[in-house]
């Protein structure tokens, strides 16, 4: 018999007290006697050759000293690869790009070594609009490549031209999405240990949330010479996507470590950290849509153009296929053309942020459908409500190919205008504008595609009665160990607090894939859960035995297995462990087949000073459907991160390079992030349709509230807007740019 406690229960996260009180393990806390610290000798040029590189020869190291050039991960299907060397080779390709390690016996010391390391260059011409980069006369970065193009693709389903040619009215729309950084907590860190007496393993810690995609890339390309590699991702700071590619430093100071045979460690500084971690989005578009008179939409036209930077890293060309993938969102468009453009250009790589190709579909789409209701003069829910794919509909193949798992958007959108006070809020916009106020109401509903993989993982018991989960997730502040927690919990019949979780080691845990795609809870998860309930049913065969009774008549509760009404005749769980095992243990895996698809509709109200162009974001509603939610709390919690950063993105946020390449936003004076008190009142709620795809049924969160909250704040300012008739404002939506559009739309200068 099992009773449910936990699940569903808003546990507050376990992970949090030692964080709390400063006992969290970061690699920076990680201290190593006779560890060396490097420094990085960074381009400060776009695109250039590398002449020499002179300077304090026994503690630098550049390509040269390698032996051979370290090559990182990174693959296009069926397109141009460039080569990603972890030290640059003959020439430099973006701001930042590592060209020598130097190495101190402290961090101030390898930094004032760094200074004295002269690098004679040759600037050569940068490549930095990435449809410039397409022309025929643009200097080619990669000259084996011939071409800045890394990749094309296009398809096409039902008739297009047909659509267009016959519908009432189109619109269409350029929009960008611009380049923006994780500024994660944490930066980048590595610190490498070898191997030590009989012991044949090298250690790396590093702040990543792939630690065993980190293991087999260093198996594959340092020269272990019959040594193992364990990778252990201690606390992360924050992640966001952008830790999961496998960057050179990673590389280097193990090999570091090989070579001189101690322990090595870098840390990142925040100015690293913003030029050469992935940045996120950078893209733009040109869409449009073709629809009847009443707002039912026929047709769709996309071109994506991705800026992918200098070189692929490993998510980089994986992430623009999803903005094609997720073209119609949740809307049954039935005739649509896309097409995707991947270009190389002079800046660092692009690859996984929150979201990841998703929150760009989704922009486009729902500007394009904000653009399409205002040319018909109806209201954007109408327009909405008139094309989602009907709940019966699903399984639904989307026109890209995708095979959404259930849904029922409508749902999702009336409970968003319910909660929101959608249509007192409009009322209250038409008196504000009578006294020369300017509210805005932005709408935005979304369907995302998340979880990838497969995970493995353990659930053990010991004679103590200690109960301990090993997971190939590897969280960096989800509260992933807390769901987690929960599951085995109700399994057993314990308090949450009684579990211990261990995530990030590749030793305990010899497979994963890590944290990311909104993955933990639905692959993780799923693992968990079957361990849990394997073991349950062990201990309930045990102690079925013990006790004479059905396992279906047995109670876990308390630490102990009883039968159902006498709760005397019982064993602790702990005894169930034979004397000669020690641990009683259980394996779980889930693999992912189909991806899990949650949405929902986010309702943004803000208010906008068009004499000062300032926005005053008023409240923001979040109604989400991520299938079966374990922890409601840890649900509220990612939603309120992701609106956040999309705020973020909305009115302040962007990496920006200049003519030349360099990168005019490279410290937190210059790259604008919200503060605390920036983020209005955030209203969540949900509705729950579970997926038939996981024996969770849950969907996953960590990316939906950036995906839908984007469009819904741009185009509540849009809207606010309206009276000065400006269509379109491309991110981010500074004061500079909406005081700029009003006046301009005024007639009252440029």
């Amino acid at each position: 018999m099992t009773i449910s406690r936990f699940r569903g229960a808003r546990v507050k996260r376990i992970e949090d007290p030692n964080l709390l009180v400063g006992r969290g393990t970061f690699v920076d806390n990680i201290a190593v006697p006779g560890v060396w610290h490097v420094a990085v000798v960074r381009s400060p040029h776009a695109h250039a050759r590398i002449r020499k590189v002179r300077g304090l020869t026994k503690y630098v190291v550049a390509a040269r000293t390698l032996g051979r050039s370290i090559m990182l991960p990174g693959d296009i299907g069926g397109g141009a690869v460039a080569p990603h060397p972890a030290l640059a080779v003959g020439r430099v390709h973006y701001v930042g790009q590592p060209v020598a390690l130097v190495l101190g016996q402290s961090r101030e010391e390898a930094a004032d070594r760094a200074q004295q390391v002269d690098v004679e260059y040759e600037p050569l011409q940068p490549v930095v609009d990435p449809e410039a980069a397409q022309d025929r006369r643009a200097s080619i970065l990669h000259r084996r490549l011939g071409t800045n193009v890394a990749y094309r693709t296009s398809w096409t389903h039902g008739r297009v031209a047909q659509a267009f040619l016959s519908a009432e009215v189109t619109i269409s729309q350029r929009i960008r999405h611009q380049r923006i950084a994780a500024i994660s907590l944490e930066g980048r860190a590595v610190l490498a240990v070898p191997p030590q007496g009989h012991d044949r393993i090298l250690t790396v810690w590093s702040s990543t949330q792939m630690p065993h995609a980190l293991r087999d890339a260093l198996e594959e390309r340092l020269p272990l010479r019959g040594m193992r590699v364990r990778v252990i991702a201690p606390d992360v700071g924050g992640g966001f996507g952008a830790k999961g590619s496998i960057y050179p430093e990673e590389v280097l100071v193990p090999w570091l470590a090989l070579r001189l045979r101690r322990p090595v460690k870098w840390i990142e500084s925040r100015r690293e950290h913003l030029q050469t971690i992935c940045h996120g989005r950078s893209q733009f578009a040109d869409v449009a849509l073709a629809a009847s008179r009443d707002g039912r939409i026929q047709g769709l036209r996309l071109r994506v153009v991705a800026d992918l930077g200098a070189y692929l890293m490993s998510t980089t060309a994986e992430i623009p296929p999803l903005t094609l993938e997720m073209a119609t969102g949740p809307y049954a468009i039935r005739h649509v053309e896309a097409e995707l453009v991947e270009v190389y250009t002079t800046k660092v790589p692009t690859g996984a942020y929150r979201g990841a190709g998703r929150p760009e579909a989704t922009f486009y789409l729902e500007r394009a459908i904000d653009l399409l209701a205002r040319t018909l003069g109806l209201d954007p829910a109408l327009v909405r409500r008139r094309n989602f794919i009907p709940p019966e509909a699903f399984p639904y193949r989307a026109p890209s190919g995708a095979v959404y798992d259930s849904g029922d958007y409508a749902r999702a959108l009336d409970r968003a205008l319910e909660v929101s006070a959608y249509s007192q809020w409009r009322e209250r916009q038409a008196k504000a504008r009578q006294a020369g106020q300017y509210l805005g109401i932005g709408l935005s509903s979304y369907v995302e595609t998340c979880t990838y993989g497969s995970d493995a993982s353990r659930v053990e018991l010991d004679a103590q009665g200690r109960v301990t989960v090993l997971s190939g997730t590897s969280p960096h502040g989800q509260g992933g160990a807390t769901g987690f927690a929960q599951l085995v919990a109700d399994a057993l019949g314990l308090e949450v607090q009684q579990i211990s979780v261990v995530t990030g080691d590749t030793a305990r845990i010899p497979d994963g894939d890590g944290t990311a795609g909104s993955r933990t809870m639905v692959v993780g998860g799923s693992a968990v859960y079957r361990a849990a309930q394997r073991l349950r049913q062990l201990l309930a065969e045990r102690a079925a035995r013990r006790l004479e009774a059905s396992v279906k008549d047995l109670v876990f509760a308390g630490g102990r297995i009883f039968v159902a009404g006498v709760p005397s005749r019982g064993v602790a769980l702990r005894d169930m462990v034979g004397a000669r095992q020690k641990v009683l243990r259980a394996s779980g895996q889930y693999t992912v087949r189909g991806s899990t698809f949650p949405f929902g509709t986010h309702v943004a109200v803000v208010e906008v000073d068009p004499q000062t162009g300032d926005v005053r974001l008023l409240h923001h509603f979040a109604v989400d459907d991520c299938g079966v939610v374990i922890n409601p709390l840890l649900v509220d919690g990612q939603i309120h991160g992701g609106v956040a950063q999309s705020i973020g993105q909305a009115l302040y946020e962007a990496a920006e390079y200049d003519d030349s390449g360099q990168l005019v936003t490279g410290s937190l004076l210059d790259y604008a992030i919200p503060h605390a008190a920036m983020i209005p009142l955030i209203t969540t709620t949900r509705t729950e349709t579970p997926s038939p795809r996981n024996p969770l049924g849950a969907k996953g969160v960590g990316e939906a509230g950036t995906i839908g909250s984007l469009p819904a704040v741009v185009n509540a300012v849009i809207d606010a807007l309206a009276p000065y008739g400006v269509r379109h404002l491309d991110m981010p939506l500074t004061p500079a740019r909406i005081w700029a559009a009003t006046r301009i739309k005024a007639g009252t200068g440029d």
